[in-house]
């Protein structure tokens, strides 16, 4: 140290402790000359403990302090040492002066991980802020949107209407809930072909390289005709029928309607007619079996009103237009066909029909039980100069502010996220076509993916993609159990071998996850109970161009129509 430190003179006691007592004056004088100035002393006792003599850790750099006099390393007027502050204990309570506990995950934790983050953030890392960024936009998007419609009811909420009328004569014999389905089981051997009618177009292998950057148009065929032929209409399965080569006698669409029923939103219905001890599975004319569903099992309500061209049935119409067209676009059309045993049953001579082949096939239910299904494939590839057989259908995108997933973005680079998101919402309609592969033993089923030109145009189309599936392999990522389909099936059969000669009609519930059985006249649905069949338009052949461009222009159309009249 640079500066000394001067006690000065210390008076010596050898009676006791503190100082001296001072005899006389000189000495007092002596010893309180001896005694630092500004020091105070309080007397104390051998009991007392000793406080501080010295605080040397105070600051004296702060302006604020003050200039007191005593305020030195020496002042102990605040210390509780001393008994001089023993008059203000009794106002005084202890309180518990511990820090608050540390949060095992506050800001320090916080802190640490932070300093362990790189200092140059990763571009993944920022590409799944922008990511995020774009999920909260659309959630917000959706949000707003169905805030400014408070009158639109939500999917849960929806009243959906039966597909036949229940009359008040019918007698219901039995409802089957879905929660029974999911835990029935059966197994099948390998079906046997009876017989193969109709011939087949090669597939187009360059559809395969379509991304959203080089779409293809979607043509129209309107010459090609497209059968939908019910069960006991069908010549080959009566013929079949009379052969008894089965009891029971159904096409793939019913049966994959029935395989997929507990994945079902919407209702439906199938017509059963017990003759003899044979069963056959029928559907109506102008039944919702030859529609496709769109949208069926999303949370996004649908506009209800009929006309609308987002509606659940025109939206239905559309699919059915897009998935024949598809299917007859991405052939090679030169002529090149391959046919088999028999030409097509339902065609006409001369008559220019779709690409299909129809494969009669018996599966053994029970010892004395085989069921006859008519299935369908839409194409054939030859790969190693072996045939292979594949199914062809078209996903349809018609707003994608209703599933939030724009193809045109998505496609290229998230092509899984946007078959999830189908998954989602169209779990029954893939279900089915699933199913229907399996039926018919394909080796491989593609899946276009068809957008509209415009989302108020409903159509003008085009083709975005086409990706190809492995019946098996796809069945298994959708989660669709081969035995737990064929259960539903035998359950049904042996339900409906118990009933009594006549005809019935099996429905689905629109509200409840449930199917009812009823029986009906044996006239039903033949005449004052078929449905209004759909206009000729609407079916498969939309408006030609023409009719675009007048439905474009409705003014001038009627204008060209008066002009037309006063000529006449």
């Amino acid at each position: 140290m640079v500066g000394g430190f001067e006690v000065g003179a210390v008076p010596f006691n050898p009676d006791g402790w503190g100082p001296p007592e001072a005899t006389t004056t000189t000495t007092t004088a002596a010893t309180t000359s001896n005694l630092p100035l500004n020091v105070p002393f309080a007397p104390f006792s051998r009991s007392d403990k000793l406080g501080r003599i010295a605080d040397w850790t105070r600051t004296f750099n702060n302006p604020t302090r003050s200039k007191n006099p005593s305020d030195s390393v020496f002042d102990f007027t605040n210390d509780e040492s001393f008994p001089a502050s023993a008059d203000d204990d009794s106002s005084f309570r202890l309180v518990d002066g511990k820090p608050p506990p540390r949060p095992k995950f506050g800001p320090k934790w916080r802190s640490h991980q932070q300093r362990q983050l790189p200092q140059r953030r990763d571009e993944e890392v920022e590409a799944r802020k922008r990511e995020a960024e774009k999920e909260r936009a659309r959630r917000d998007r959706l949000y707003n949107l169905n805030r400014s419609n408070v009158n639109m009811p939500r999917r849960e909420a929806a009243v959906f209407k039966s597909s036949v009328d229940i009359q008040p004569e019918w007698n219901m014999l039995d409802q089957i809930p879905f929660s029974t389905f999911s835990k029935l089981s059966f197994s099948v051997p390998e079906p046997e072909d009876l017989l193969l009618c109709g011939g087949l177009e090669f597939y187009d292998r360059s559809y395969d390289r379509i991304t959203p950057k080089n779409e293809r148009r979607l043509e129209r065929f309107k010459n090609r005709n497209f059968f939908k032929v019910t069960t006991t209409d069908d010549p080959v399965i009566r013929r079949l029928a009379n052969e008894d080569k089965a009891t029971v006698f159904a096409t793939d669409t019913i049966l994959s309607t029935l395989m997929c029923a507990p994945r079902s939103v919407y209702s439906w219905d199938i017509v059963i007619q017990r003759v003899g001890n044979k069963l056959f599975f029928d559907k109506r004319d102008g039944s919702q079996l030859d529609l496709l569903s769109v949208h069926e099992t999303s949370q996004e309500p649908l506009p209800e009103a009929k006309d609308d061209i987002n509606s659940a049935y025109s939206l239905s119409v559309e699919a059915a237009y897009i998935n024949q067209n598809f299917s007859q676009q991405v052939l090679i059309r030169d002529g090149n066909k391959v046919t088999f045993d028999e030409p097509n049953p339902f065609a006409n001579e001369g008559e220019e029909v779709a690409s299909v082949a129809y494969r009669y096939r018996r599966w053994k239910l029970d010892d004395d039980m085989y069921l006859v299904a008519r299935c369908e494939v839409q194409s054939v590839v030859e790969v190693n100069k072996q045939r292979s057989f594949l199914t062809l259908n078209a996903l349809n995108e018609f707003d994608p502010k209703y599933s939030g997933v724009d193809w045109r973005q998505k496609l290229e680079t998230q092509r899984g996220a946007v078959l999830a998101t189908e998954l989602k919402n169209n779990a029954n309609k893939l279900a089915k076509w699933t199913a229907q592969a399996l039926l018919a033993s394909a080796d491989l089923m593609k899946l276009g993916y068809v957008s509209r030109v415009h989302p108020r145009d409903h159509f003008n189309h085009v083709i975005l993609a086409v990706v190809g599936y492995k019946p098996r392999e796809f069945a298994g990522q959708i989660n669709l159990n081969t035995s737990n389909m064929w259960g539903i099936v035998k359950s049904i059969v042996d339900l409906c071998m118990k009933l009594n000669e006549g005809k019935y009609v099996l429905v689905k519930d629109p509200s409840k996850p449930q199917v009812r059985i009823y029986e009906v006249p044996a006239d039903a649905f033949e005449n004052d109970y078929v449905e209004e069949p759909l206009p000729e338009e609407e079916q498969v052949q939309p408006p030609t161009e023409n009719a675009d461009v007048a439905e474009a222009n409705p003014a001038e159309k009627e204008t060209e129509d008066k002009q037309i009249d006063a000529q006449a």
